[in-house]
């Protein structure tokens, strides 16, 4: 039996947009995961709503963050803000949609449920401030933790292609 979580009904929420690989992509980073590379790279914002703007300006931040030398394929279910007709993918990312209804081929759904059963369930903060310090300080708390995205994120199926 669960032990029954702190309850509140106040509706204020954080909604945190992020991209990891495990095997970097960061500007430096050696691209294509070759021995040397660094590993647990990721990115994040933490924004008020959940829209196709909010998933633009995701991957325009994601899109920064690729090294210059890279070419980066995002997985993505296909959540309405991720395929909505006016999202522009920059040059250097192509999106990759994954079947319906398979969650367990993201591996970003490994992240929110580490980031929720680690920092964020079963608290309760007492302003939108105190919930977005505590979104950040779980993302950064995530990368700090050496090995952690690659020990959640490789994925067998989902290899580096080079051309």
């Amino acid at each position: 039996m669960r032990p029954r979580g702190v309850r509140d009904l106040r509706h204020q929420a954080v909604y945190l947009f992020g991209a990891v690989c495990p095997v970097g992509w960061l500007p430096g980073a050696t691209s294509g995961g070759r021995p040397g590379a660094p590993t647990d790279a990721g990115v994040a914002l933490a924004l008020p709503t959940v829209s196709a703007a909010a998933m633009q300006a995701m991957l325009d931040e994601l899109s920064q963050a690729v090294s210059p030398d890279a070419h980066a394929v995002v997985l993505m279910d296909r959540a309405g803000w991720h395929i909505a007709k006016r999202l522009a993918a920059p040059a250097n990312l192509t999106p990759l949609f994954l079947p319906p209804d398979s969650p367990e081929l993201n591996a970003i759904e490994r992240v929110w449920l580490y980031l929720r059963e680690r920092f964020l369930s079963h608290r309760l903060w007492p302003s939108y401030d105190d919930i977005l310090e505590a979104c950040c300080a779980a993302w950064n708390a995530l990368l700090a933790e050496t090995g952690r995205i690659r020990s959640l994120c490789a994925l067998d199926w989902a290899t580096t292609v080079s051309s």
